[in-house]
């Protein structure tokens, strides 16, 4: 039991420290395709630093993430 315990405040932990390398960018952001395409994004976006992967919502509210290799830049108002 005392394993298991130790094991869950670890997990605990690590989870918490993973979300400090994300960064909320305050929108509306204009995000650049890779084929020049662009997504408008009327709220936030979330970065994660490690990955570069880029989250954000579209305006029915459904969740879309953008690996790095899917976009070229970014720009936020």
């Amino acid at each position: 039991m005392r394993s298991f315990l130790f094991l869950l405040s670890f997990l605990v932990l690590y989870s918490c420290d993973t979300l400090q390398d994300v960064n909320e960018i305050k929108g509306p952001c204009t995000i650049v395709l890779t084929d020049g395409s662009t997504v408008v994004s009327n709220g936030n976006i979330e970065i994660m630093d490690k990955t570069g992967t880029i989250t954000y919502r579209d305006d029915a509210g459904k969740i879309w993430s953008l690996f790095k290799d899917d976009y070229q830049s970014y720009a936020c108002n």
